[in-house]
């Protein structure tokens, strides 16, 4: 792939979950909350997006699961953003 059609992907990608997050009812709320108790917030995510192009990768049929940070490297307020976005972690690993 060429740089900017990595680009645009990535682009593309990021609209959708800024559209995505933007349109859920739980986050409205927060938002809503947070304007009647006189606080405006900002809510910035972090993704990681990789591009590979390759034999083994155009050959596979099941595409690879994204990484994702496991429950134990997850913070409390990680934990607690997550259920904001009515997102379950698995917690049985935590005592």
């Amino acid at each position: 792939m060429t740089d900017d059609v990595v680009k645009r992907l990535s682009r593309e990608l990021a609209d959708a979950i800024v559209v995505a997050v933007a349109k859920d009812p739980g986050v409205e709320a927060c938002y809503e909350k947070a304007q009647v108790a006189g606080y405006s917030m900002k809510v910035s995510l972090e993704a990681v997006v990789g591009f590979a192009r390759g034999r083994a990768e155009a050959a596979s049929s099941q595409p690879k699961p994204p990484s994702v940070r496991t429950p134990e490297a997850m913070s409390s307020n990680d934990r607690r953003f997550l259920r904001s976005l009515r997102i379950a972690a698995d917690e049985a690993t935590h005592t």
